[in-house]
């Protein structure tokens, strides 16, 4: 028997939502077929399956959010009994199994070395026992805090320590007060709280970015542990607490409606909140005639290098922001908090802004700069194609430097666009319109859009941003200087 554990399929994910599977107990599957399909942060993934065998057990249902590491299914290849399946009555038998496999063992003095790891599928498999906790010494303080929040009950045998199960996915609502601990003056003991809280260091920088104790917030996940959704339930219950209860008023017709926030929106959420409240933006705005653009995508198209192309705007725009890039360097950069040091990169993965059924994808175009027209053209193609069809994969949306975003194709001029983290600078193309324009002292309709550029002002300043925008307009203005200065 064999169980094939949640990988991590992006950089760094720490969960993932089962969305469909592709099998069910008594299937027979083999090494490499796809099994299932998950959300994670950044796009839907098919999973393979390493083993070869017949499934005995679905660990996750679908909808369910599942932490990397967790075992999502067990595979009988003919080495032990099968387990039984999800839904025959062993939910709570899982359960327990899963929280027993968490309980910290102390090690045995003449306990062998640990095995080596067994040759598996690429990015598949965890290092043995990485679930397990270290014991904790008990604090002084543990006795008072534990009488202090628990009922009087019978104590627990040594031989069999009490293990939580695994709490049921809908959480309740949070509490006012949940804990209750021994009150103290130094910070000593407000540190010994806060480093008592079982959370996941993810877990702990989005407490820290929205302000929130964690040492108050009152935990659901498996063993006492705080979720992402502890926290946001935390701050929902200050704001609710800060409000005041408005007047009854009659239900509106057509009543409410409520979307839960996971996967991709979930994410784009988060890093959005981070880049607007970490990165100090600047928007500058550019109005630009860009008549010479739209003749030259007329031309483009009835070239034969481009018939089995899309060629639009965006295509030109594209080419003059890695044209601008070159002759900028510093644009095309990112601010290193940690080391306090700019890192300029001298490649381009151009950042394609896209809107889906799913959310906001950012996918990019790597090694831009190194690309021809035509290729360009087929890349920027080939990446909306695939993000409208569900397909973008982690590694297309990771390692971007600089980003495009067309709000022109909403109908819409311009817009103040966030940075995607990491980055430095994102321009918003605008709406192509006919707008009168001053030409040789005389006034004759031209094709006219906006141009708007965020950067990070602390990487770059203002006269660099100006620059950068005023060389990108040139470009579409007349495309030849793409060719002077490329």
């Amino acid at each position: 028997m064999k169980e094939f554990k949640l990988p991590d399929v992006g950089e760094g994910l720490t969960e993932a939502e089962i969305v469909r599977w592709h099998v069910k107990p008594g299937d027979p599957v083999k090494v490499n077929q796809v099994i299932v399909e998950i959300e994670t942060a950044k796009a839907v993934v098919e999973l393979p399956c390493p083993f070869e065998g017949v499934v005995a057990a679905l660990m996750a249902d679908e909808g369910e959010t599942v932490d990397v590491g967790r075992p999502i299914i067990s595979v009988d290849d003919g080495s032990g009994p099968a387990a039984p399946a999800v839904g025959e009555g062993t939910a709570g038998a899982r359960a327990q199994a899963l929280a027993e496999d968490m309980v910290p063992e102390p090690a045995a003095a003449d306990e062998p070395p640990a095995e080596k790891r067994q040759p598996v599928l690429v990015g598949y498999g965890v290092k043995p026992g990485a679930a397990r906790r270290r014991p904790r010494k008990p604090s002084a303080a543990s006795p008072a805090t534990s009488s202090a929040v628990a009922p009087a009950a019978p104590a627990a045998s040594p031989a069999a320590p009490a293990v939580p199960a695994r709490p049921s996915p809908a959480r309740p609502a949070p509490e006012p007060a949940v804990r209750e601990t021994p009150p103290t003056d130094s910070a000593a003991g407000s540190a010994a709280r806060r480093a008592a809280v079982l959370a996941k260091p993810p877990v702990r920088k989005l407490a820290k970015d929205l302000g929130v104790d964690l040492a108050t917030v009152p935990p659901t996940g498996p063993h006492g542990t705080i979720t992402r959704e502890d926290v946001h339930a935390a701050v929902e219950a200050v704001a609710d607490a800060g409000r005041t209860a408005p007047q009854a008023v009659p239900a509106a017709r057509g009543g409410e409606e409520r979307i839960p926030v996971k996967g991709v929106r979930r994410a784009t959420a988060q890093a959005m909140t981070a880049s607007a409240f970490t990165a100090p933006h600047v928007t500058e705005f550019l109005q630009v005639d860009v008549t010479g653009t739209m003749e030259a995508v007329t031309r483009l198209r009835a070239l034969p290098d481009f018939a089995e192309v899309k060629v639009s705007p965006l295509l030109l725009v594209a080419k003059a922001v890695l044209v601008a890039a070159r002759r900028y360097p510093m644009i095309n950069s990112m601010w290193d908090e940690a080391a306090q040091e700019i890192v300029v990169k001298h490649y381009v993965n151009l950042g394609i802004a896209a809107a889906t059924p799913r959310g906001l994808l950012v996918p990019n175009v790597k090694n831009a700069h190194e690309l021809s027209l035509p290729d360009l053209a087929r890349a920027i193609g080939s990446l909306a194609e695939t993000a409208r069809a569900g397909r973008t994969q982690p590694a297309e949306m990771s390692g971007g430097t600089i980003t495009i975003t067309n709000v022109g194709v909403f109908g819409v001029d311009a817009g103040t666009p966030i940075l995607n983290p990491g980055e430095s600078a994102i321009l918003a193309f605008g709406q192509v319109r006919d707008l009168p324009w001053v030409v040789d002292g005389q006034v004759v309709p031209r094709r006219v859009c906006t141009l708007a550029l965020s950067f990070d002002h602390r990487v770059i300043d203002g006269e660099l941003g100006s620059l950068f925008l005023r060389d990108v307009g040139a470009m579409l203005e007349d495309p030849l200087r793409m060719l002077a200065w490329g």
